[in-house]
C-alpha cells in the first residue's frame, strides 16, 4: 500500500486578485505533490480560498453586494489561476462549504468540553487588513500622509481600537504544551529561521486569544451565542481538517488527517505554528507534522505595492512567458525559505540558459542525430561501457541521489542545481564522444553514444516532471518513454532498444523581451 501524504497551502484570502506571491505558493507545494506522486506517494493536495471576516464584510459594503455574492465573484479568478498554472490540487475548498461550517462548529464544542473557551470583553488593537489581533509592544509608531501619529501592525497595516464582547481563548494555558512541541520536534517548523522567531514568540508569553466578533455577521455562527460568529483564522486554519475528510460530513476525524505539510507565507506563521496547533491540542486531535514558511517574492527587489505599481498579474506573466518556464524560474532562482526577487530579464536569462541551452538542447541535438542517421529508432546500448560511460553513471548517481535528499528537504532550488549538473555531465559526454564524427568512422559506437545519451536525458526530464509537468510529457513522448515508465521506480529501466521514435520537435526555443513600439 502506497504511502499517504496530505499537503496544503495557506488560503487565498479574496478580497483582491490573486498576485505573484499567490501563484509562488501554489506552484511550489504543487511541485511538492507531484514529487510525491512520482515518489510512489498516494497524495491529497489541499488549497483554496478563506471568505469570512470584516474585511471581507466591509469590501462586500463598499461594492453594494451582500457577501457570498461578493466572494463568489472574487473566487473565481483564485481558481482560474492555479488551473492556468497547472495545479494539481485534490480539492479546492471554501470556508463557505457546508461541510466546513459543519466541522469548525464540531471544532468549536469541542473546544469548549475541555474548557478552554469563555465569555469575556475585548479591548485592544485589531489589524482588519490582517484580520489579527496585536499587542500594543509589537505595533510600530509612524505618521500618516498628513502627519499625524498613527500606529502600524508588524505587517506595517493600520490597526484600530476594538472594544466588544468576544469569546476567549485560553492560548495563556499552552505556552510550555507549544515550547515542549517545539523542543521535541524541532522539525515541526521550518525554516530554521521561522523556528527561532516563533519559539522566541512563544517564550515571551501568550496572551489569551479573542475567538469571536460581535461587530458582523459575515461568520460561521458561534454554536449556542447569539450575535457571535467565530474570530476569522479559528474558521480558516480549520480548513485542513475539513479537507482531511471525504465524507462530506465536516467530520473530525478525517481519513487524511494529520497533514504531512502546511505550505504558507512567512507572515502567517504564527498563526499556523502558535494558534493552529493550540487549537488542536484543545481538541485532542493529532497535530501536522511540518508547517513550512516561504519568503516573500519581491519584483526587482520590491515589495509589491499597489501604491508603488509593481503588481504583476501572474496569469498574464505565465501566458507571455509560457507556465512551465514561469514555474522553473520560481523554483530555480528562489532558495525555497528564503525572500526572493523576479523581473522579466531575469525570467528569460535563466530559462534560456536552463531550458533552451541546457536540457531543450541535450534532447534535440541527440534525438535529431538519432532521426537523421538511424532512422529515428532507439538504438542499442553498449554492452561493456567504457571510461566515458562509467564516468557518466558515477555522475547520475551522485547528483540523483542529491537530488532526492534535496526535494525531501524541501530545498527546491537545490534539486534543480542538482538537475542542471546532470544537464553538464550529459552535455559533456556528448561534446567528449563527438557522435557526428562517429557517424563517419564508426557508426556503432555512435549508436552507443546516442542510446548513453538518450537514456541521460530521459532520466533528466523523469526529474524535472514535478516542476514542468507539459513540457516534460512532450519530451518524455519525443524519448519514447511509455505512459506507464515515467514513475520514479522506473528511473533505471531504460526505452527498450528498436523503439520507434516520434519526429523530434524543440520544445524550449529561446525567446526574447518584448522591445517596447
Amino acid at each position: 500500500m502506497s504511502k499517504r501524504f496530505y499537503l496544503t497551502t495557506a488560503i487565498a484570502y479574496p478580497n483582491g486578485r490573486p498576485h505573484m506571491g499567490h501563484a509562488y505558493e501554489a506552484i511550489t507545494t504543487d511541485v511538492i505533490a507531484r514529487f510525491k506522486r512520482l515518489d510512489g506517494h498516494d497524495v491529497r493536495f489541499l488549497t483554496g480560498t478563506d471568505e469570512h471576516g470584516l474585511k471581507i464584510d466591509q469590501a462586500a459594503r463598499a461594492a453594494g453586494q451582500a457577501p457570498k455574492a461578493y466572494v463568489d465573484q472574487m473566487v473565481a479568478p483564485f481558481r482560474a489561476l492555479d488551473e492556468a498554472l497547472g495545479i494539481s490540487f485534490d480539492r479546492f475548498i471554501r470556508t463557505t462549504d457546508e461541510d466546513h461550517k459543519a466541522l469548525v462548529q464540531a471544532l468549536w464544542e469541542r473546544m469548549a468540553a475541555k474548557g478552554d473557551l469563555y465569555l469575556g470583553r475585548y479591548e485592544g488593537w485589531y489589524s482588519v487588513r490582517d484580520e489579527a489581533y496585536y499587542d500594543d509592544a509589537e505595533l510600530v509608531d509612524a505618521e500618516d500622509a498628513a502627519g499625524n501619529r498613527v500606529r502600524l501592525s508588524p505587517q506595517g497595516t493600520p490597526v484600530e481600537w476594538t472594544v466588544e464582547e468576544s469569546w476567549f481563548f485560553k492560548l495563556s494555558a499552552y505556552q510550555e504544551p507549544l515550547l515542549r512541541l517545539y523542543a521535541d520536534q524541532p522539525d515541526f517548523i521550518q525554516p530554521t529561521s521561522r523556528f527561532n522567531e516563533m519559539r522566541s514568540f512563544v517564550s515571551g508569553g501568550l496572551s489569551d486569544l479573542s475567538v469571536s466578533r460581535t461587530s458582523f455577521s459575515w461568520g460561521i455562527p458561534v454554536p449556542g451565542s447569539p450575535g457571535h460568529v467565530m474570530y476569522v483564522w479559528l474558521d480558516a486554519l480549520a480548513n485542513y481538517l475539513t479537507g482531511a475528510d471525504d465524507s462530506g460530513q465536516g467530520r473530525l476525524d478525517g481519513a487524511w488527517w494529520p497533514a504531512d505539510l502546511h505550505v504558507v507565507g512567512k507572515d502567517v506563521v504564527r498563526f499556523h505554528t502558535v494558534y493552529w496547533p493550540a487549537f488542536l491540542m484543545s481538541a485532542g486531535l493529532p497535530l501536522p507534522k511540518t508547517v513550512f514558511g516561504h519568503g516573500f517574492l519581491l519584483n526587482r527587489g520590491q515589495k509589491m505595492s499597489k501604491s508603488v505599481g509593481n503588481v504583476v498579474d501572474p496569469a498574464e506573466m505565465a501566458q507571455r512567458f509560457g507556465v512551465d518556464r514561469l514555474r522553473w524560474f520560481l523554483c530555480r532562482e528562489v532558495a525555497f525559505g528564503e525572500d526572493g526577487s523576479y523581473s522579466d530579464e531575469a525570467i528569460v536569462e535563466r530559462t534560456n540558459a536552463d531550458l533552451a541551452n541546457g536540457i531543450g538542447n541535450l534532447a534535440q541535438r541527440s534525438l535529431s542525430m538519432v532521426a537523421k542517421n538511424l532512422g529515428g529508432v532507439m538504438p542499442e546500448r553498449a554492452g561493456t561501457p567504457g571510461e566515458s560511460e562509467a564516468a557518466l553513471k558515477e555522475s547520475f548517481m551522485a547528483l540523483t541521489e542529491a537530488y532526492f535528499a534535496a526535494m525531501n528537504a524541501l530545498a527546491l532550488n537545490k534539486a534543480l542545481d542538482a538537475v542542471m549538473g546532470l544537464v553538464t555531465a550529459a552535455n559533456g559526454y556528448f561534446a567528449e564522444n563527438a557522435p557526428w564524427a562517429l557517424a563517419k568512422t564508426d557508426p556503432v559506437r555512435m549508436a552507443e553514444v546516442l542510446a548513453a545519451t538518450l537514456d541521460a536525458a530521459r532520466r533528466i526530464v523523469l526529474l524535472v516532471q514535478p516542476f514542468m509537468p507539459d513540457s516534460a510529457a512532450q519530451l518524455l513522448d519525443q524519448l519514447g518513454v511509455a505512459a506507464d515508465a515515467r514513475a520514479f521506480s522506473a528511473f533505471t529501466t531504460p526505452v527498450p532498444t528498436g523503439t520507434q521514435l516520434p519526429t523530434p520537435a524543440g520544445v524550449f526555443p529561446r525567446i526574447a523581451l518584448e522591445v517596447a513600439a
